[in-house]
């Protein structure tokens, strides 16, 4: 009997999905570099403040940074070593931010984690030790994950749901750790429930990823032996943005958040299966979140791979530890090609939310010139929010940018499949951008 395939109803594309090139590679650690530089913004809110001095020793996992005020998430030392610097380094969205660098002693032990019994423990602990570990929402904006996982009391949450779509082309770590650590991920899904005070889990992954489905579901069958949790796993049409929050509350759930909503107004919280697995590390182990799964693809580096590193662990390091690029490089891309950043250099470092690296020729990218809306309504159709980017388009380059709110531009989380079908090869994305900018002020 053939499977039924979940997914949302408006919008979506097919881009070439490109994963062949590091799908079937388990994770590789990297070594750890002579030198990390550690940002101190790398989460949704209010930047870190240092809490380490220059020349302060420092252990792996040790708090550096913390946010004093509002919104945020803590920043720990992925290495032992000697704090070099308190400067600034390039940030991909900030153009910089205030940054810690800290020499590795290579001669130092390797920290080691004792696992403890979570079950042990109140939510109010569970959550502690959630914060304390500064986990952010790792397959997205890096929204602080303690701050989802208390919604507030009129919030009548009743499913969780875990992102293990991977839909954004190229990248596959998530699809590694499930295949690779599938009992964690489970595991880290229970204590979120706990945390929650509900028993549904559904675990979203894409049909590209049979493995990882059987893997999963699996893991499912024996870590919920007690009846206490019901953890299911939901196979989803190969279509992106399949892995965007709203949508995949659509697909799994058929429920719609409103307009300027959230997941909590319709009973769920969505977390990354990284996400889990770094909860997991947290609660069970007591970790930090100070390493990272990347991949690191394209045609233009000599040895693509899926790698653990250090948080703030610099690209050129990573580079150098693959055999460097090839004379062909066109472009490099920080993140996946339909919501990434293309980046001048590889002085940037690797942050909580990194998800992947791409090293481009010109055969993998498009370089055909912009030319004017032709009026075909094809982004109309593409958009998963039903949205008209041709128009926010328009007005930007008419200069009134500010005059875009109407278009429901707030609305839109920059997925780029409007950008994608476009035959004129308008940049609609960095319009839109534009335009949030300008209408904000």
């Amino acid at each position: 009997m053939k499977q039924t395939l979940l997914t949302f109803l408006d919008g979506g594309v097919h881009p070439e999905e490109g994963k062949d090139l590091t799908a079937h590679l388990p994770v590789e650690v990297m070594p750890t570099p002579d030198e990390v530089e550690i940002l101190l913004s790398q989460h949704f809110g209010a930047p870190c403040q240092p809490v380490v001095k220059r020349k302060t020793m420092v252990t792996e996992g040790d708090l550096i940074g913390e946010v004093t005020k509002g919104l945020g998430a803590s920043i720990h030392s992925s290495v032992t070593g000697k704090v070099k610097t308190i400067g600034s380094a390039p940030h991909p969205m900030k153009i910089s931010t205030q940054s810690v660098a800290i020499e590795t002693d290579h001669d130092a032990p390797q920290k080691e984690y004792s696992p403890c019994d979570w079950q042990a423990l109140s939510r109010e602990e569970l959550l502690a030790r959630v914060k304390n570990a500064g986990i952010v929402g790792i397959g997205g904006a890096g929204f602080p994950t303690h701050v989802k996982l208390a919604p507030p009391p009129q919030a009548k949450i009743t499913t969780l749901i875990l992102n293990g779509a991977e839909c954004e082309p190229y990248l596959t770590v998530d699809h590694r750790l499930m295949l690779e650590n599938a009992d964690k991920i489970i595991e880290g899904a229970k204590i979120i429930l706990a945390i929650l005070g509900i028993g549904e889990c559904h675990i979203g992954i894409e049909a590209n990823k049979p493995d990882a489905i059987e893997a999963m579901s699996k893991a499912a069958k024996d870590g919920c032996t007690s009846g206490d949790c019901r953890i299911s796993v939901d196979a989803l049409k190969v279509k992106y943005p399949q892995g965007s929050e709203k949508q995949l509350i659509e697909s799994i759930t058929k429920r719609r958040v409103p307009a300027f909503g959230l997941p909590m107004d319709v009973g769920a919280v969505v977390q990354n299966v990284g996400t889990a697995k770094a909860v997991f590390d947290a609660v069970v182990l007591n970790k930090p979140l100070y390493e990272k799964l990347v991949t690191i693809s394209g045609l233009g580096i000599n040895r693509p791979a899926n790698l653990s590193v250090k948080i703030g662990t610099r690209l050129k390091d990573i580079v150098a530890f693959l055999g460097g690029t090839k004379e062909n490089l066109a472009k490099v891309v920080l993140g996946g090609p339909m919501m990434g950043f293309a980046i001048p250099n590889l002085d940037f470092p690797v942050t909580k939310t990194t998800s992947g690296v791409l090293f481009l020729t010109n055969d993998e990218i498009d370089t055909t010139p912009y030319s004017q809306c032709i009026r075909c309504g094809w982004c109309l159709e593409a958009c998963p929010m039903g949205l008209s980017p041709n128009e926010v388009g328009i007005y930007v380059e008419a200069g009134r940018a500010e005059e875009t709110g109407k278009f429901g531009i707030f609305e839109c989380f920059e997925c780029g499949s409007c950008a994608f079908v476009c035959p004129a090869k308008r940049p609609l994305v960095q319009f839109i951008r534009i335009a949030k900018m300008k209408a904000k002020r």
